[in-house]
């Protein structure tokens, strides 16, 4: 039986997902998407709060505790014990909502997940761990906010954890996990640092590529192939745009926020050889103001100008997606697994129709892409570490995923673990034209691509700002200059 196929009837678009625990919402398809999924939108939105003064050592948990943990191996070495753990109502956790009970039955240990709604997520989250509380064991994070909850101490360092023998399964193999997942969520916390320095702060659970879906029923009717080169993408999308007929080239972020730069923006600006941050010295400098930066920001701004949605500005990936179902918008540049579900039968408009490709590849050839990651962390001030991080283990195992990805719901994002792709996952992208193939290609170049920064949310979204500044009229070169200017002064006085 083809695993993906493997879902519930036919349904229309809107109708309950599946249920979620006790007291929980229904999902509607689209809506799980909405929830985070593809970038963490919604987290565009939360206050993120100060450090609160604590500086960098360890909290109210004390000090790491991995190394207490003695002796062999045993899923039932913290047999009894109670742990809290903060969620978002998500694809993944729904997922592995059914299969919690397996792990307790595994390890004697209950987990109790609090779910608190998109909006508020980040702004609980940051507030019960700058507390120090230890109110909550582990959490859901993206990898963007290790930079700003670790250099406070808020986060348990997981290396230690994943050596320890007595307290790992010799069966769990983190470097099964993409090597592209691991780095990007370990990070020393020194500026100019890259990713994969220092600690591990996190695992991946599942994960997002940002590359190009298209209409392929258009484009075979039209006797035309996706493009390679992103001069190629301009052409082909302005050719694909007739605003008569309400129908435009190509839909990609556009709203204030910094989610706007992470995706196809961020993915085309590495590919053509562009860097957000330089180190001079010990300083580290903005430079998305550079030449090849600033040129390729006005085609990227030309682009939405001329063969992108009419609302721009507004446009988060939902808007996008949504474009794409419904024959609106020939082409997405986006998380794959966002517009994955505008493929499947009572979906959308256009569902059966949607192909996959990697996107312009760089004028040297390179595929270079930027990630989003869903990754589960330790809270420092935690008082039950060991049973914590058993449950990080298996949530983030082989055999967890496998399952998880089976029931359809992980499926809207693509597995960490190279195994669990090979063996689960790809069975079922038959009719997901380019999908397989899409991956692949990307997935050796596909990490992290910004300079881990501690003020990356608030520079980030005045990236976003100004690229609707020089939408609205503004000489490009000008606005990012002063952009620049604000992002390492920024920097330069934290």
């Amino acid at each position: 039986m083809n695993p993906r196929r493997n879902r519930r009837p036919p349904r229309t678009p809107g109708s309950p997902l599946v249920p979620g625990p006790p007291g929980a919402p229904d999902l509607s398809r689209r809506r799980a998407m909405g929830l985070l999924g593809a970038g963490g939108a919604a987290a565009a939105g939360a206050v993120l709060l100060p450090g609160c003064g604590l500086g960098t050592g360890s909290i109210a948990g004390g000090e790491n505790g991995a190394g207490e943990v003695t002796g062999a191996f045993d899923w039932r070495k913290a047999e009894g014990a109670e742990i809290s753990v903060l969620q978002t109502p998500h694809p993944y956790q729904v997922a592995f909502q059914p299969l919690l009970a397996q792990f307790t039955e595994l390890t004697g240990i209950t987990v109790n997940a609090d779910l608190v709604a998109e909006a508020d997520y980040y702004t609980r989250l940051n507030t019960e761990l700058a507390s120090g509380a230890g109110n909550y064991d582990a959490f859901m994070t993206g990898a963007y906010f290790i930079w700003t909850y670790g250099p406070p101490g808020w986060m348990e360092d997981l290396r230690p954890w994943i050596d320890n023998e007595s307290a790992t399964s010799d069966e769990y193999d983190f470097d099964d996990i993409y090597e592209g997942l691991r780095t990007s969520t370990s990070w020393d916390f020194t500026t100019g640092s890259p990713l994969g320095t220092g600690g591990q702060w996190a695992v991946p659970w599942g994960f997002e590529t940002n590359v190009i879906c298209y209409n392929k029923a258009e484009f075979d009717r039209r006797g035309i192939r996706p493009a390679e080169t992103f001069d190629e993408l301009r052409e082909l999308a302005v050719d694909l745009t007739d605003r008569s007929e309400n129908t435009y080239g190509l839909a990609f972020r556009g709203s204030r926020s910094w989610a706007t730069i992470h995706p196809g923006f961020m993915t085309q600006f590495t590919r053509e050889g562009c860097v957000d941050y330089t180190l001079e010295g010990d300083r580290l400098v903005a430079a998305m103001n550079s030449e090849a930066a600033v040129g390729f920001t006005r085609k990227w701004v030309d682009l939405a100008r001329d063969a992108g949605p009419t609302s721009w500005t507004t446009y988060d990936y939902p808007d996008c997606t949504a474009d794409l179902g419904s024959g609106t918008a020939m082409m997405v540049y986006d998380a794959d697994s966002a517009t994955y579900p505008q493929n499947i039968a009572g979906n959308s408009a256009e569902a059966g129709n949607l192909a996959w490709h990697p996107g312009p590849a760089g004028p040297d050839g390179n595929y270079d892409t930027n990630l989003w990651t869903w990754s589960l962390a330790m809270s420092s001030a935690s008082r039950n570490k060991l049973a914590a991080w058993l449950f990080i283990q298996w949530a983030t195992g082989r055999d967890a995923q496998s399952q998880a990805v089976q029931t359809g719901e992980l499926g809207f994002a693509d597995p960490t673990r190279e195994s669990v792709f090979e063996d689960a996952f790809k069975a079922g992208l038959g009719e997901f034209s380019g999908y397989q193939e899409t991956f692949e290609r990307v997935i050796d170049s596909t990490r992290i691509h910004f300079t881990p920064q501690t003020q990356f949310f608030e520079n980030t979204e005045n990236w976003a700002v100004a690229l609707q500044d020089i939408y609205a009229g503004d000489d490009a070169g000008e606005r990012l200059d002063a952009l620049a200017r604000a992002s390492t002064d920024a920097l330069d006085t934290e």
